[in-house]
């Protein structure tokens, strides 16, 4: 039978019916009489082609079909309830909800402190719930499941949103008796070993091939340009690892500003300008078109760019 020609009205009625388990009780719960519950029970026995209520010893009982159906009819009727509300403002303060973000270890290091701090102010009652990019796919943030991405894309389906929070230079890490910090220039960056760092997109990781400048990123691609290549000892997907590894006194690592700072009251290493041009790069944080429209959402948006515009007019500052 097709929905056009289906009284939608009776989604409710069976609601009722299925929760009280009793016509007279379904009934008085909507305001109707018990002649008219009764033949509502009639057409939805029709429409469904089962009786899905039976007069037992113990009152009347669902069978395996009406069981099957309530927790579908359930799901149907809270999401027309929903649709129907009227938009109010979101009230953060006394908002109780987690948000689902898909973070970089990049932006996880750099962006997420200082927003949590905004957030324990502005809305305690608000939890975050931080996913690596190989926790999430692109159909869990088109369907919703993910409120929003923040990190490096190199591509990204056109129906989503986005937009940039920040853009972001590159800076070296290498340890202060790293024996190539002494005029720190090209041919001594070549000399030495490198740790690469890098995690864009979403899902599961491959493994690195050293030869491919092209998948290695920015600093291997612009090393190609000047028809130089770099001597890669590590691989690894996380920027604190990488950090921590610069600490070596032979090895060294290239990664983006914002979080090469993260380490500028570091005694141990020395943080320095590339010996080269690599060109800058852009943090996005983008959603599914599904949450364009949430007050909620939005408001977490406007505080994650909020957040980024603080910490750009912080870093320009301490320049």
């Amino acid at each position: 039978m097709s929905i056009k020609r289906t009284d939608l009205n009776l989604l409710i009625y069976f609601d009722a019916l299925l929760r009280e388990r009793n016509v007279t009780r379904a009934a008085d719960q909507l305001g109707i009489t018990q002649p008219a519950m009764s033949n509502s029970l009639r057409r939805l026995r029709e429409l469904f082609g089962d009786p899905l209520l039976i007069r037992t010893s113990e009152g009347m009982s669902p069978t395996e079909r009406a069981l099957e159906l309530q927790p579908m009819v359930r799901d149907i009727l809270a999401k027309v309830e929903l649709a129907v509300q009227p938009q109010t403002e979101f009230d953060a303060a006394s908002a109780k909800r987690m948000f689902r973000i898909m973070a970089s270890d990049y932006a996880e290091s750099t962006l997420l402190p200082p927003l949590l701090t905004t957030l324990t102010a502005a809305a305690p009652g608000i939890t975050l719930d931080i996913l690596n990019p190989s926790d999430v796919t692109l159909q869990d943030v088109e369907q919703g499941r993910v409120d929003m991405l923040l990190n490096r894309f190199d591509d990204m389906p056109q129906s989503f949103h986005q937009v940039t929070v920040w853009e972001d230079d590159f800076s070296c890490l290498l340890s202060r008796e790293n024996p190539l910090l002494a005029g720190f220039n090209l041919d001594n960056y070549l000399l030495g070993r490198h740790v690469w760092v890098s995690k864009t997109g979403m899902g599961v990781g491959v493994g690195m091939n050293p030869q491919d400048a092209q998948r290695l990123g920015w600093v291997d691609e612009s090393l190609k340009k000047l028809g130089k290549t770099r001597n890669i000892t590590v691989f690894t997907r996380h920027y604190q690892v990488a950090a921590l590894l610069a600490q070596q006194p032979d090895l060294m690592v290239t990664v983006p500003s914002r979080l090469a700072n993260l380490q500028r009251t570091n005694p141990t290493v020395a943080i320095m300008p590339p010996p080269f041009e690599i060109p800058a790069f852009e943090l996005k944080m983008a959603w599914s078109p599904l949450l364009q429209h949430n007050p909620a959402h939005q408001w977490m948006r406007r505080l994650v760019l909020e957040t980024g515009r603080a910490i750009n007019h912080k870093s320009a500052g301490e320049t």
